[in-house]
């Protein structure tokens, strides 16, 4: 007999919002998540959340979207964990960060600039799409009252 799985730690926050895959659809993402992250205490990570939205939402409308489809942000604060996800319907296209000097020339660096500012990130596959997530190790949340 197996022990059985462990329980998931509670989140403390979630927000989790569909956006249509247009070029729109990055600044209102990106606002959001950074003053989501702000209000829930951690004002310090705002500046790297908004960085890390607009290239995982770029990279989902660039790479992953479909027409007629949406694409998903979810962003959540655990006891330990602050964690950005973005879902889209594209899993046959995976996310690969492209080294200094390659061929892309201008592009194909945001996931560089994900992995620089992030504890770690990486993705899952999803029954329709993938998930790519970034996180952050975060000491303490700041406690004040739920609204």
């Amino acid at each position: 007999m197996t022990d059985p799985a462990p329980l998931p730690t509670p989140l403390l926050r979630e927000d989790r919002l569909d956006y249509t895959p247009t070029q729109r659809s990055i600044p209102l993402a990106r606002r959001r998540a950074a003053r989501l992250v702000a209000e829930w205490g951690q004002p310090g990570l705002a500046g790297d959340i908004a960085l890390v939205v607009s290239e995982l939402m770029t990279n989902a409308l660039l790479h992953g979207s479909l027409r007629g489809r949406l694409i998903r942000v979810r962003v959540t604060l655990g006891h330990r964990t602050l964690r950005v996800e973005v879902s889209d319907p594209r899993g046959e296209r995976l996310p690969s960060p492209r080294p200094v000097g390659s061929a892309a020339g201008q592009f194909g660096r945001g996931l560089l600039l994900v992995e620089a500012v992030t504890a770690r990130w990486g993705w899952e596959p999803r029954t329709v799409g993938k998930t790519v997530y970034a996180e952050w190790d975060i000491s303490s949340p700041a406690r004040h009252p739920l609204r």
